[in-house]
């Protein structure tokens, strides 16, 4: 069958390929022959060789109502309310995800993000109305622009969990803690496709608000603390490799100060960033080392995010101020502002990377 009419399907593959993400979802409906062409694992693969996929930033930002914020005088005096947030930092468009159906109260606090493929997967958090940890999973599809419900989180609901994907089929949940405080070392794995979750061996130590990142086909657990020591962070770190699906050894002495590891991203060159006050550093061959200096716009509560050669930071200068974001190109140590319209200059709570 042919993808246009009248025109070879190789050439009518050229044109979708170049159809933008946004309007994916357009394109899906237009006919089932252009949807199952898109779901193709070859037409992102085709997209990707022809440099025509998208790096898309996506935040839990803070909006508040702008009614309100006239009539109190002050809007941080206002709760804030969490929507999800894309920003293109190559081309500096920003625009909103549709919101969760359901969720008239906005985004679960401290909800985490994953990007699986096309699928941007939103887990956890506490409820803004009741303060209660959720264990629901939803996922939305930039293919067809909806969203729809994943299997919950299996066991009881965990606050402040670790959470990284391999950005193609596997989502981690490790550590965090339970409405107890009992700090956890469980972990878990999300077959975003299959929806189904799949429970991994236990860590070898408890971690709350450890971090998790993903590299070389393996996901390392940073960091975190155990219930009797809250607060008090480990250096160490564990790793769960997913060819062998086992756990290697506890590694001691990874990050170099006990410090919460939340800014820590990892690369696909092996080297690990992370924030420490004014400098951004960067682990190699096992040593810690000063990359550069931080923007002072960025300092204040930063969020980091990489792919390729690039480094975003979205941050602010001061406790309560407007969030900004500047983009490091890794190459060159050079940084350029990415322009942040005011609606979009609120507390970030948490970031992942999508390529589409």
């Amino acid at each position: 069958m042919e993808l246009i009419p009248g025109l070879p399907n190789d050439l009518a593959l050229e044109c979708l390929i170049r159809v933008p993400y946004n309007h994916f979802s357009s394109v899906s409906s237009v006919s089932q022959t252009w949807k199952t062409q898109l779901e193709l694992p070859g037409f992102r693969r085709h997209r990707k060789s022809s440099g025509l996929t998208r790096f898309i930033i996506v935040m839990a930002q803070a909006r508040f109502d702008s009614n309100q914020n006239s009539s109190m005088g002050n809007k941080y005096l206002v709760a804030p309310v969490y929507r999800i947030t894309l920003c293109e930092p190559e081309t500096g468009i920003w625009s909103d995800l549709p919101p969760i159906p359901g969720l008239l109260s906005g985004l679960p606090m401290f909800c985490q993000f994953a990007g699986v493929g096309s699928d941007l997967v939103v887990l956890g958090g506490w409820d803004p109305a009741t303060w209660q940890a959720s264990k629901a999973v939803f996922v939305y599809n930039f293919l067809s622009g909806q969203w729809r419900a994943g299997t919950d989180m299996p066991g009881s609901p965990r606050s402040f969990f670790a959470c990284a994907s391999d950005s193609d089929r596997m989502v981690l949940v490790a550590g965090g803690h339970d409405n107890e405080k009992n700090a956890l070392k469980s972990a878990m794995a999300y077959d975003v496709a299959n929806d189904k979750w799949v429970p991994l061996p236990d860590m070898a130590r408890e971690r709350d608000e450890c971090k998790a990142v993903f590299q070389h086909g393996k996901f390392h657990v940073i960091g975190g603390y155990a219930t009797e020591t809250q607060g008090c962070f480990e250096k160490s770190a564990e790793t769960f490799d997913l060819s062998t699906w086992r756990c290697g050894p506890v590694e001691d002495n990874i990050l170099e100060t006990a410090t919460c590891p939340r800014t820590c991203v990892a690369s696909d060159e092996g080297k690990i960033y992370m924030c420490r006050g004014s400098e951004l550093a960067v682990l190699q061959n096992a040593t810690w080392k000063v990359r550069t200096e931080l923007p002072a716009e960025v300092r204040c509560s930063p969020h980091l995010t990489i792919w390729g050669d690039k480094l975003l930071v979205i941050g602010s200068g001061k406790l309560g101020g407007p969030y900004v974001t500047c983009m490091l190109n890794l190459e060159g140590d050079t940084w350029t502002r990415v322009a942040t319209p005011d609606e979009y200059s609120g507390h970030v709570q948490s970031t992942c990377c999508l390529e589409i």
